[in-house]
């Protein structure tokens, strides 16, 4: 499982903000009306538009950046932070698959929905989690299946 950085969940909190102010989605509506659904769209494709702007800022910080420090401390230093730096561009290269994935079962109308047992996800969820492609009860299973095949 991906995990999702500060830096990830502070993008989102502003992507959200900015919807909140038009929509919100609320339990006393249809599950998964058109409101919704319309919400979701709007919240992935934020949400990978501002992924995207922070790589391409990546990519030229990098391209900018001199490639090879004069001192042993400053390239170790320099290397160590490009390091992190392109480990976050990957997780979030897989979040972006994760996204355009649920983009993908809005459009086919399957988003919103348990892909294990095909109940509700839930809104609360969904709002904390759009990626979110299980219901809490059935990720907690997968989750505790993951740790036992990892301990034997």
């Amino acid at each position: 499982m991906t995990s999702v950085s500060s830096d990830d969940i502070e993008v989102l909190e502003r992507v959200k903000k900015s919807l909140a102010a038009d929509y919100a989605p609320s339990d006393s509506e249809p599950y998964m009306s058109e409101m919704q659904l319309n919400y979701f769209r709007m919240l992935l494709l934020e949400w990978k538009r501002s992924i995207h702007s922070a790589s391409s800022a990546t990519l030229q910080s990098l391209q900018d950046a001199p490639i090879r420090e004069a001192d042993l401390n400053d390239r170790a230093s320099s290397e160590t932070d490009w390091g992190i730096e392109l480990r976050t561009r990957d997780r979030q290269r897989k979040l972006i698959m994760k996204i355009d994935s649920a983009l993908r079962r809005i459009d086919e109308g399957e988003y919103g929905y348990c892909e294990v047992t095909g109940d509700p996800i839930g809104l609360k969820r969904l709002v904390a989690r759009p990626v979110a492609t299980m219901t809490v009860e059935a990720q907690e299973a997968h989750e505790r299946r993951e740790k036992i095949s990892r301990d034997d």
